[in-house]
């Protein structure tokens, strides 16, 4: 990997990194053909002034001039929990989304934002002298930036048909965050990433509830990981859903049958990775107990006792009642 003023960019599981000076994404009429198409469901976060907003790196932040982009890569820890899961004889059968043990168990929104200020403020320290007035904003998935453009025009990788960013050498199981700057930076621009997806539809075509079209776009309220995670009530879930592989929460089947994800997952050794204590309670909790018994324990425990038992992990946000609709809805497919 490539070093970015001699920091060591492996301590925050970084696996590439690239820059860029141009402020506005190259997909954004794509993305309003999207939000005006109404794909975006129930995701109106996406649709209102937010999305306006995502129109230019300048909207954001008007000093806004250049940004470098970070992969964060979770496939090691991925691979090595499923792997354990798979192989465990307690296993419910169940399956949670990867991204969920990033960062050791943790809500990687919160340890992405420590890591990103850790390394803008030590590049801001380090071009002090030749740039004394430099400043920098963390951008993250929650902050109205289109995070995957910009990854994209940093030369990071491609958009795939399942509209997931994939990278040539390191696939799509790691998140995005990067640093936007006051000024230009002495980098050269890093060149766009051909399209490798080819005539492949391996995504498309796993999807149960048929929430991928073959124009790289995704149907919100058809995406398991929607209905699971951004759906906080009982609702209905997308139609397919019960003929699906029994996700609780999130989905990784588009992912999982990428051709550039199996690639990596031969090269990782997980059974050599120590998996981490919270990530070990997420398991136990939910997936090698009967799911019966996970929704019974859940029932007799107060909203407050959630909150603080799952803060800063990502069941946080879902919160009892939205984990308890996931589980109830996988219940009921199993005694019908």
């Amino acid at each position: 990997m490539k070093d970015l003023f001699s920091i060591d960019l492996k301590q925050y599981q970084i696996v590439d990194w690239g820059y860029t000076d141009s402020t506005e994404p190259k997909t954004y009429n794509y993305y309003q053909a999207w939000i005006t198409s109404g794909y975006q469901g129930s995701l109106n976060y996406l649709a209102d002034e937010r999305g306006e907003k995502r129109a230019s790196l300048t909207q954001f932040w008007p000093s806004s001039q250049s940004a470098l982009v970070f992969l964060f890569d979770y496939a090691k820890q991925k691979f090595a929990i499923e792997n354990f899961i798979k192989n465990h004889p307690d296993w419910n059968q169940k399956k949670i989304a990867g991204y969920v043990f990033a960062n050791d168990g943790y809500d990687y929104h919160y340890l992405l934002s420590e890591y990103l200020n850790e390394i803008g403020s030590n590049i801001v320290k380090t071009l002090k002298t030749n740039i004394p007035d430099l400043e920098y904003k963390l951008a993250i998935d929650v902050h109205p930036v289109l995070d995957r453009d910009l990854a994209f025009r940093s030369g990071l990788g491609w958009f795939g048909k399942n509209s997931m960013h994939i990278s040539r050498h390191h696939g799509s199981f790691h998140l995005i965050g990067s640093l936007i700057f006051n000024h230009k930076l002495k980098l050269d621009n890093s060149s766009l990433e051909t399209d490798h997806c080819g005539q492949c539809t391996r995504c498309i075509d796993a999807c149960p509830t048929l929430a991928i079209s073959d124009q790289r776009t995704i149907m919100a309220n058809r995406c398991i990981s929607t209905f699971t995670i951004e759906s906080f009530k009982e609702s209905d879930p997308p139609a397919g859903y019960d003929q699906s592989s029994p996700w609780i929460f999130g989905c990784d089947i588009c992912q999982d049958v990428c051709p550039w994800n199996k690639r990596i997952f031969k090269k990782v050794l997980p059974n050599h990775l120590q998996i981490a204590e919270q990530s070990k309670s997420l398991i136990n909790e939910f997936l090698l107990i009967p799911l019966a018994d996970v929704f019974k324990r859940l029932s007799l425990e107060s909203n407050g006792s959630y909150k603080k038992k799952y803060a800063k992990t990502s069941f946080e946000r879902l919160g009892k009642k939205g984990m308890l609709k996931n589980i109830q809805f996988m219940l009921k497919k199993m005694a019908s």
